[in-house]
């Protein structure tokens, strides 16, 4: 009589399940994870801590807020924290310069931004001689203003200052202030901006430009030395975003705490965007998503030319959850 194999993707999801299991079990281990930005692209963390998932496969994690990318990234390298929410272009920026980190996935492949302007900014060409508003040189906001600036036809610093402001939310008090004529506002500032008068000259996501803009990176010497730790990391991610999609009273309360706000309409609107239309129900990196990021590095720093861009990621530990079926059994 002959053996029934199990397939090696049933095999994974039992394995999943008892990893899941007897998690409960154990001594949680102890770690800390970093986002950088107060939108909701960074939902995905939040989620895995308030839906009690990081606990489910033996996590206690202590969530930390970052001002921006760089404080983030800096933060990562000294080895304050494990892991970080943060742009594929702070990532590969830093990578490029030398530091042993690497994406392990992309929840976003958008840059879900908006260039915001103010009264004095009519039509494209107004922008000439004005001040954009970013968080900081080297994050994604910095790319999104870059791009929007080329994109009409413009020189980034030439023709249009780019101004430094720190936390996005300080970017809306630069613009209420004239202090700056526009902003690369996310969601959802971009929503309490367009209510206060301001206008959305350019939604950036719109240019379909694939673009590795907020995924989970870690160090590289973590990623060797624990491999089962990122993994499961990993899965309680993926479980993190599959809960939002499904669960949408769920998402906007996770939202109204993190976001602090209770206005329905911001919350509704940052839900759409940032879960519905743009979160990756497979956050698998792609080569095309970085080699746009070290398109546009490379205008900085000439050591980003010719590099080959799977070399500021790894997606086994995705590609393995896709493959398996664990990735799909979430959302059945």
């Amino acid at each position: 009589m002959k053996r029934r194999v199990m397939p090696i993707g049933y095999l994974f999801l039992i394995v999943t399940l008892l990893v899941g299991t007897a998690a409960q079990g154990q001594e949680m281990r102890k770690l800390k994870a970093a986002y950088t930005s107060i939108s909701g692209n960074m939902t995905p963390l939040w989620a895995a801590r308030e839906g009690g998932i990081f606990k489910k496969y033996g996590l206690d994690v202590e969530l930390l807020s970052m001002p921006s990318g760089q404080e983030g990234m800096n933060a990562l390298i000294a080895g304050e924290l494990e892991f970080l929410q943060i742009a594929g272009s702070t990532t590969t920026a830093a990578a490029v310069g030398g530091a042993e980190v690497v994406a392990l996935a992309t929840t976003i492949e958008r840059l879900v931004t908006s260039l915001v302007v103010g009264p004095a900014i009519q039509k494209p060409e107004d922008l000439k001689g004005k001040s954009i508003g970013i968080s900081r040189f080297g994050t994604s906001i910095d790319t999104a203003a870059r791009l929007a600036i080329k994109h009409y036809g413009l020189e980034p610093m030439k023709d249009v200052a780019i101004a430094q402001i720190g936390a996005v939310n300080s970017l809306l008090a630069s613009l209420r202030s004239n202090r700056i004529q526009a902003a690369i506002l996310s969601y959802p500032t971009v929503t309490q901006a367009r209510r206060e008068g301001f206008r959305e000259l350019l939604d950036i996501a719109s240019l379909n430009m694939p673009y590795a803009s907020t995924g989970i990176t870690l160090r590289r010497a973590l990623l060797q030395r624990d491999p089962n730790l990122a993994a499961t990391y990993v899965r309680a991610m993926v479980e993190a975003i599959a809960l939002l999609k499904k669960d949408k009273a769920f998402a906007l309360e996770v939202m109204r705490k993190y976001l602090r706000t209770q206005d329905q309409e911001i919350l509704e609107e940052t839900y759409d965007v940032s879960v519905i239309k743009y979160l990756k129900k497979y956050p698998l990196p792609t080569p095309e998503a970085f080699q746009s990021v070290l398109d546009e590095l490379v205008q900085e720093n000439p050591k980003a030319k010719g590099q080959d861009p799977r070399k500021f990621y790894d997606d086994s530990i995705v590609r393995e959850l896709v493959k398996s079926g664990f990735i799909d059994s979430l959302y059945r």
